[in-house]
Parts: C-alpha cells; sequence; structure tokens
C-alpha cells in the first residue's frame, strides 16, 4: 500500500540541502549529495545480482559511514537492510543470515577471516561488499565497497518502485535465546519517529511539503553506541529524515574523552548513549578536567535500552545544565512506552517514568493495571507497531496481542502504575527471580547498588539454594581502591527496598562484562555467580 518511503525522504534531503553535512567520522566528511551518489552507486551494485523486491541485505559492520550509506542503498533499491551483532561467532552468523535471508552482506575486511569460514554454508548469499578498514586486501570473492559507491550509475530506483509496507528489519534478541527479526513497515516507523519529535507529517506521502521544510541542515547527532543495535540505527535513521547529519567516534571502543572531544569539534545537538555504562565514565572524565570541553551545542542526551541512574543525570547537569536528558523507556519491538526527562534543576528519579501516549500496563490476567493501585503488569504500546518477527508465528503471536479490539506490542518489562500515572518499571520478566515466594526484579536492586559509592558496575541474578528456591546474588564491579564490604553494600540495600530483595551474597568481579549496547547477558552473569560461589 502507498505510505511513507525512507528512501524518498532522504533523497528529497540530497535534492535539497546536497551541500550540507550527512556523514561525519574523524577525517571524513560527507555531505549530502556525496552520500546520496554513493548510495546509488551500491543500490546499482545490489540490483545487478538480480535480486527480487524485499530481499534481504546484512551490514557486518563496526561503525562507519559505509553502515548508513548501504542501508540507504538497500532502502533505494526496495530492499531490506539487516542488522548483524558484529560480536557473533560463525553459528551465530549463520543462524541471523540464513534465518534473514539475506542475499548480500556488506562487511568490515577485519572479519574476512570470519566470513570466509562460513560462506560455504551461506548459499542464499549472492554478493560480498568489503569495506576496506587497513587491515588487509580484499578477497576475490568480494567486491570493493568503493569500487561500487563511487560507480555514478545515477539515481537508483528498482522495476517495483518504494511503498510505505517495504521494511527495516531489526533483530534483536540477545540474552534470552536467538536472535528475532522485528519487522518495521517503513510507514509505521517514520510515523513513530515523527510523532515522537512534534513534527506534523501527513498520513498521506507529501514530498512536496518535506521539501519545503528542508530549507536548511537539520541537528547534529552521534551515537556513542553501535549502529548494529536499535538505538544506535533508529536515533541515526530519524535525524537523516530530518535532513540532519549523524557523526560517529572514529575509536572502535568507546572513549568518553574521544567523546566530549567530537561533541565539541562537531558542535553536536543530540547524544545518544546506552545508561550508565556510558554516561558515568563521560562524568568523571568532566569531573576530572572540568572546564576542558564546550558542552554548550548539546541540546538533548538521550539513553535507551538501559536505565542510567539519577546520580549520573545529576552530576551530567552540572556541567551543563541547560541540556534535557532523556530517558527513552522503549524496546526494538515497542518504540514510546515511556520517558523520564531531567533538566531545569530536576532529576526524574530512576526507573520513573510517565508512559507514552499509546502506551499501557497490562496484568497477567489480561487487564489494564489501576493507577495507584500497586498491581504489577507488563508494559504495552498500541498505535503504530510492528507487523510481528520474522518467520515466527509463535512469537509473534505471544508479544503482539488484542486487547479489547486492539493491536499492542508487550516485550515483557514488567512495571506498576502509580496514582499520578506514572510507571516504576521494575525490569524483564525473563530475569525475574523468585526467592521464597517474592519476586524480585534485578533492575530494582541494581539502581541501588549502582549509587552506592565506589560501585562502577552491579548486576543482580537467582541462584538456586535450598531454603529460598532462588538467593539474589549480586556481582559488583568496584572502582579500584574503592574498599568495599559485603555487609556494607547488603545493608545498604535493605535501607532502600525490602529485605527480602536485598542480595544473599555480593561477589567482587573485575568487570561485569556489557556489550556494546550496554546490555548484560544475564544467563552468563549466573554461570559466573555459580561459578565463584561453588570455588
Amino acid at each position: 500500500m502507498p505510505g511513507w518511503s525512507i528512501a524518498e525522504l532522504w533523497e528529497a534531503a540530497a535534492d535539497q540541502i546536497p551541500d550540507a553535512p550527512c556523514l561525519v567520522q574523524g577525517e571524513t566528511r560527507r555531505n549530502w549529495g556525496e552520500v546520496d551518489r554513493r548510495a546509488d552507486g551500491v543500490a546499482a551494485w545490489l540490483l545487478d545480482l538480480g535480486v527480487s523486491e524485499q530481499d534481504k541485505v546484512a551490514q557486518y559492520l563496526y561503525n562507519c559511514p559505509e553502515y548508513l550509506e548501504s542501508m540507504y542503498a538497500a532502502y533505494k533499491a526496495g530492499l531490506v537492510p539487516v542488522n548483524t551483532n558484529y560480536r557473533y561467532g560463525e553459528d551465530e552468523l549463520v543462524y541471523l543470515w540464513d534465518n534473514a535471508d539475506a542475499v548480500a552482506v556488506v562487511f568490515h575486511a577485519t572479519f574476512t577471516e570470519r566470513v570466509e569460514a562460513v560462506r560455504h554454508r551461506m548459499t542464499k548469499v549472492r554478493g560480498w561488499l568489503w569495506v576496506d578498514d587497513g587491515s588487509g586486501a580484499c578477497p576475490s570473492w568480494a567486491t570493493p565497497y568503493e569500487r561500487a559507491a563511487t560507480s555514478s550509475p545515477g539515481r537508483q530506483r528498482a522495476p517495483w518502485g518504494r511503498d510505505g509496507d517495504h521494511l527495516y528489519l531489526l533483530y534483536t534478541g540477545g540474552t534470552t535465546g536467538v536472535p528475532k527479526g522485528v519487522m518495521w513497515r517503513q510507514d509505521d516507523l517514520i510515523m513513530m519517529v515523527a510523532s515522537q519529535l512534534g513534527m506534523e507529517f501527513p498520513e498521506e506521502p507529501d514530498y512536496d511539503l518535506v521539501r519545503s521544510l528542508l530549507t536548511s541542515p537539520g541537528p547534529v547527532a552521534l551515537p556513542a553506541c553501535p549502529l548494529m543495535h536499535g538505538t544506535g540505527s533508529l536515533v541515526s535513521q530519524s535525524t537523516l529524515t530530518q535532513g540532519g547529519s549523524v557523526v560517529l567516534l572514529a575509536g572502535r571502543r568507546y572513549d568518553p574523552v574521544e567523546l566530549l572531544d567530537t561533541i565539541e569539534a562537531e558542535k553536536v545537538n543530540v547524544v545518544v548513549v546506552v545508561g550508565d555504562a556510558f554516561a558515568k565514565p563521560m562524568l568523571r572524565a568532566l569531573d576530572n578536567e572540568p572546564g576542558r570541553w564546550d558542552l554548550s551545542s548539546v541540546v538533548g542526551m538521550t539513553s535507551s535500552g538501559v536505565m542510567w541512574s539519577e546520580e549520573t543525570k545529576r552530576g551530567l547537569l552540572r556541567h551543563h545544565g541547560a541540556m534535557v536528558l532523556v530517558d527513552a523507556f522503549s524496546s526494538s519491538e515497542a518504540l514510546g512506552m515511556g520517558t523520564s526527562i531531567s533538566g531545569g534543576g530536576e532529576t526524574a528519579r530512576t526507573a520513573k517514568f510517565q508512559l507514552g501516549p499509546d502506551a499501557v500496563v497490562v496484568t497477567d490476567d489480561g487487564r489494564f493495571a489501576t493507577p495507584g493501585s500497586g498491581e504489577i503488569g507488563m508494559v504495552g504500546v498500541g498505535g503504530r507497531v510492528p507487523l510481528g518477527y520474522y518467520k515466527d508465528d509463535e512469537k509473534t503471536a505471544a508479544t503482539f496481542r488484542v486487547i479489547d479490539g486492539r493491536r499492542y506490542s508487550i516485550p515483557g518489562d514488567y512495571a506498576t502504575v502509580e496514582a499520578d500515572g506514572s510507571i516504576t518499571l521494575l525490569g524483564r520478566g525473563s530475569v525475574c527471580i523468585n526467592t521464597g515466594g517474592e519476586k524480585v526484579f534485578p533492575e530494582e536492586v541494581e539502581e541501588v547498588l549502582k549509587r552506592y559509592p565506589g560501585v562502577r558496575d552491579a548486576v543482580v541474578v537467582g541462584v538456586p539454594d535450598d531454603t529460598w528456591g532462588e538467593a539474589v546474588t549480586a556481582l559488583v564491579e568496584a572502582y579500584p581502591s574503592a574498599g568495599l564490604d559485603e555487609s556494607d553494600l547488603v545493608a545498604d540495600v535493605k535501607k532502600h527496598l525490602a529485605a527480602y530483595k536485598a542480595p544473599k551474597r555480593v561477589l567482587f568481579v573485575d568487570t561485569i562484562g556489557r556489550a556494546p549496547n550496554g546490555k548484560v547477558d544475564y544467563k552468563q552473569c549466573r554461570d559466573d555467580a555459580l561459578a565463584q560461589l561453588r570455588a
């Protein structure tokens, strides 16, 4: 059916503001006109493979301009971009690309050996596009990305055209099983993003209207997190849809000093992080050298996917009180479940969110939770939501449910609704701990632990226990020379939460081992806790 197309929107920006910055990383600076021409070259290469409408194109890349260029190329050709976690091993890559039915893979040179090892198992893949990063020569079975990008074939459009039903496929699933491909219609995604940004987009596409609005460059956004995950990718696509520019860090390991240097140099307006794993090191750098960085260009800093603490927010606002800090409660399957906003002297309490306009809390028996009742339920969001999971009807039915005649996406995050209509987030049900018949949500305990002086990071898991069924157990990563004491940490948790939620044991570790998106593998942490306890 007709609807908004991402490629059409980005081409409108390229036509209207061709000289405006679009993609920046280190010394690489590409304006909208250049990015548009390069994406046309990659789109032509994809079409020359003999692809069909909505075939899938995987990006197996670190953050780089080519990541977003190749997405743009896929959209131009009526194909579907597919994110790939660059931490995956061989079997995980094979599962993902096979499950996604990928016909082409765009990969960084550093992954050549791993791709070579799985290539013979990927019978559906017709073409491999090699992105040079100085780590070796292009193999004979791949095509250099630059050759395709600089071929200058002119504006590309597939015979099947473009429409709002064309997909963006976002694979998620990390810690709770095999990855699942979330199917977003482009029209739904664009209208969802527009509503969150306060943009007035009509239901029927009007690209002349868009062109009339694109009279100057849009915002400058810097996703400090990986583009391979939803937070970085969706914010980047949102920024480009506004005719803005995306600035990427050059380093492949997060460096808060590089981040702050880049914010100042590029006059970044929007910074995107994922929780305290990104924000705390930034705050330490600012505290160590106050006044070194000019952050005046920053209008807002957003975290999504992992909560960040009240203390961290307050610390950041000390260095730049004019910006707004937004804790966005969303997931790959459900955008706009809630927000927690800090700024202007006000710092929202950790885990306290205002429900989004289409969000609800649904109890286990299928009712909407009554505000102020203390009832626990799962947060869901209605309106424009994904079609479901690619090739997985069972998981689609479990997550996307119809209640009172309306379809909701309910990913599994538990919360209570307060009397004022706000929600207190408890955590994901899949990692909920049952101790002595009581439910304990790890994130609630983790937030208390992370506020304790000297704690760098913390994760809470349940381990088997003869008395309690599961014993609440904390893994704590401390700052060097913090001198933390287990009993002091347990006592502090009891000051803030019910005693049964306090850890029975606190185990100190060198690192929690968070992924680049700031999330944690609870299963691995549980295994680590068991190993320590047995030892």
